[in-house]
């Protein structure tokens, strides 16, 4: 709920609220600065998105806190997979103090059909509430995985599309704005629940998703404008080390990386919704995401900051072992060592956690047991505990790949 960090609160103060003018009990003291200064201590990069993120948040503290009659936006992210789109959603959650819960778009369909109703997803809001349903109606949805819910060509199914185009639809009107009746012990709808209203219109909604392939698009688009840039680029083409030498290919995988990040950055940058409706998100419900932020994809630069933050996972092994007693030393070159596994595995930020677990598994295991009271790891250490992991594993290159499917096609 909001609280005196988000409001300041005088109870001498008996002024009423005339028009668009706020008494000092309700008086937002949060600026979109501080909200942006809060974000940049747990998230790196994507300056423009959490500007206008900023900006929303605090213009949905000020409806929720108020009541003054200021238009709903809601958000909808782009971005690929680990550039922070649940992240961002969840911290302004906690800046603005009200529920939060995460809807995975994937499990949800049309009512009738087997999976979660889309209502779903306000009960759960409202047990975050604690049952509070005026509280629950000021909350956020953050609805993840939109694009896989994006409609199906009509020539890739002759059956009804329950879990993309429909479920789109039945995302309107609660996205909008309106009554929305869940039952009291939550699960599907029946004639026999007591049911419970809740009044979506305050509610802030916040969707993602990757959209994989929509540079494609984007690039088709921009190749018939009369300001195109793309020239300034030269086109992506990775190619990696054949061998199972994991560490230069690594490198290689890395250094092709650097050069392609800018074009795709611009690509990412000027998605339009245009775009989106071509990938298969329908105009009525782009409609009613107001405001679109497209994030960028994280630079090895960027997944290297992530590392260093006081949050990072470095920190919370540092924490664990000093609890047993014991001292655990980084070098500086981890940092760039692990960011360039994640760059291998295409896994973003979100992927830095479970690289990290993976080369630290076994001195996790067999610290706490050692006598042993000093622990310095470097980049040599971490890759090879990564080539160790990865010996038994095939790589398999992406030239590899396209010669099975020029044999696939001329099979045709």
């Amino acid at each position: 709920m909001l609280n005196k960090r988000s409001i300041a609160i005088n109870p001498q103060q008996e002024e009423e609220v005339y028009g668009n003018i706020t008494s000092e009990e309700t008086r937002v003291t949060l600026t979109p600065k501080m909200i942006k200064e809060l974000l940049d201590q747990s998230i790196i990069g994507q300056e423009g998105a959490k500007i206008e993120l900023s900006i929303e948040l605090h213009n949905h503290m000020i409806k929720i806190a108020t009541g003054i009659d200021i238009e709903k936006h809601n958000i909808l992210l782009t971005g690929p997979t680990g550039t922070g789109k649940t992240l961002l959603a969840k911290k302004l959650s906690e800046i603005a103090q009200v529920p939060f819960v995460i809807g995975d778009a994937t499990s949800l369909t049309e009512a009738g059909y087997v999976g979660d109703d889309i209502e779903s997803m306000i009960y759960s809001l409202l047990v975050r509430a604690d049952g509070d349903i005026e509280l629950a109606q000021k909350g956020i949805v953050f609805i993840d995985e939109l694009d896989k819910i994006a409609k199906k060509g009509e020539t890739m199914t002759i059956t009804r599309d329950v879990s993309g185009e429909g479920v789109q639809q039945g995302l309107l009107k609660m996205v909008e704005g309106s009554v929305v009746r869940v039952p009291e012990g939550g699960g599907r709808k029946n004639p026999t629940s007591k049911m419970i209203e809740i009044n979506t219109t305050n509610i802030l909604f916040i969707a993602g998703g990757s959209f994989d392939g929509i540079e494609t698009i984007v690039e088709n688009r921009l190749k018939f404008s009369p300001n195109n840039k793309l020239k300034q680029f030269s086109k992506p083409g990775i190619v990696r080390s054949v061998g199972f030498d994991v560490s230069s290919t690594v490198e290689s995988t890395v250094e092709n990386y650097e050069k392609d990040y800018k074009y795709t950055k611009y690509l990412r940058s000027n998605i339009i919704k245009k775009d989106l409706q071509e990938f298969g998100l329908i105009p009525e419900l782009l409609g009613r995401f107001q405001v679109l932020s497209n994030l960028d994809p994280l630079s090895r630069d960027n997944l290297i900051e992530v590392l260093k933050l006081d949050t990072s996972v470095f920190e919370q092994y540092r924490k664990i072992f000093a609890y047993l007693g014991k001292n655990l030393e980084f070098n500086n070159n981890c940092f760039e060592a692990i960011a360039d596994i994640a760059i291998e595995e295409k896994m973003g930020a979100r992927g830095l956690v479970s690289i990290v677990s993976r080369v630290l598994r076994d001195l996790r295991f067999d610290a706490p047991s050692e006598d042993t009271k000093d622990y310095y790891i470097d980049k040599d250490y971490i890759l090879n505990v990564y080539d160790k992991l990865n010996k038994d594993l095939p790589i398999i290159t992406d030239i590899d790949i396209k010669v099975e499917s020029q044999v696939a096609s001329e099979q045709l």
